[in-house]
């Protein structure tokens, strides 16, 4: 994956009804090492790294590269978002389309904040590069996730097999509305 190209980064941050969409910041820390350590948010995707190996190589500012946007409510970081622009997907109706990606820690789970925040993210992209379609990927089997791609309005392109799991590739034109 790589960035999204001539865009500025990182925006502004992007404000919703209950939530901000910002770079990461030190505070977020602890955030992102509870998220990349969970064993629910890894079930689909290959399971949780170990936490004390995560915070011997995290940053004191974590992934604070162009594409990553810290979901914040009220202040706590509760999910990331991921931007990014899918050059090496293994899928060639993905390859070289804006991929997004999106992680929540599960007390987040069940309250609306992933549609809401990838519904902005998605608003900020369709204004940043007019006419992008959007790809996303997920595990088949992640019924949680299936439902927040159909929410967004993405559509099946195909399922495949990798990662030893069946994977469901669904696209967005930007023409699309969310529900």
């Amino acid at each position: 994956m790589e960035d999204l190209g001539d865009i500025a980064w990182p925006p502004e941050p992007i404000r919703t009804e209950r939530l901000v969409l910002r770079e990461p910041e030190p505070r977020d820390r602890t955030a992102f090492v509870e998220l990349l350590a969970s064993p629910e948010v890894h079930t689909y995707l290959g399971g949780p790294r170990p936490r004390d190996e995560i915070e011997r190589e995290m940053p004191e500012t974590p992934e604070r590269w162009p594409g990553s946007l810290v979901v914040d409510l009220g202040g706590s970081m509760i999910g990331q978002i991921l931007l990014r622009r899918a050059t090496g997907h293994s899928r060639p109706a993905a390859v070289g389309k804006a991929d997004l990606g999106y992680m929540f820690l599960p007390r987040a789970w069940g309250r609306g904040y992933g549609v809401e925040a990838c519904t902005a993210a998605l608003g900020w992209l369709e204004d940043a590069l007019p006419g992008e379609p959007v790809v996303l990927t997920t595990q088949s089997a992640n019924v949680g996730s299936m439902r927040l791609a159909a929410k967004l309005g993405f559509t099946e392109v195909e399922r495949f097999e990798a990662w030893g799991a069946e994977q469901w590739l669904g696209m967005r034109s930007p023409a699309m509305p969310s529900s």
